[in-house]
């Protein structure tokens, strides 16, 4: 292909009049606390104000896709960050948990229409999920927020572009 005929659609981390939801649960709340503090303070790195900003506070993991789906059908935001810590344990519950979560966090996406970030770790242990929660691996929270601002960007471009 000519590189005249290819193009190329990206979602900015413009967040002008961008208003956004993020769900936390508080199980695991030594890991998710930090998640959700990484994600305020992209955010705000990013020039959004906390009252751009809507927190809901769920049980578990697996209580966070119905409030992102509720959040998002009822309320004027663009997109829902979606945070929690699914930590292995001795019994087969860490799987069911995992893949329910992140299959309900994808269909609140697909049903509402609106940008729904997966910042919900899943890992072996809590040191591993504590390096992905502004440990030596990151904060998996800060960057589910900047993926949320650029995903709220490119569902309005690719909108602008169909239009």
């Amino acid at each position: 292909l000519r590189a005249a005929l290819v193009t190329e659609i990206r979602g900015s981390l413009d967040v002008t009049d961008l208003r956004f939801g993020i769900v936390v649960a508080r199980y695991n709340e030594f890991v998710t606390s930090r998640l959700l503090e990484g994600a305020k303070v992209a955010l705000a790195q990013h020039g959004v104000t906390e009252g751009n900003i809507i927190v809901v506070s769920v049980p578990g993991s697996f209580e966070v896709s119905f409030a992102a789906k509720k959040l998002s059908e009822s309320s004027d935001v663009d997109v829902v960050i979606c945070l929690g810590a699914v930590i292995r344990g001795e019994t087969d519950h860490y799987e069911h948990i995992a893949r329910a979560t992140a299959e309900g966090v994808r269909e609140v996406g697909l049903s509402t229409g609106k940008p729904t970030v997966f910042g919900i770790l899943t890992t072996e242990n809590a040191q591993q999920a504590l390096d992905r929660a502004g440990g030596k691996s990151g904060n998996h929270g800060h960057g589910a927020a900047v993926t949320a601002i650029e995903m709220v960007n490119l569902c309005r471009s690719l909108t602008n572009e169909s239009a």
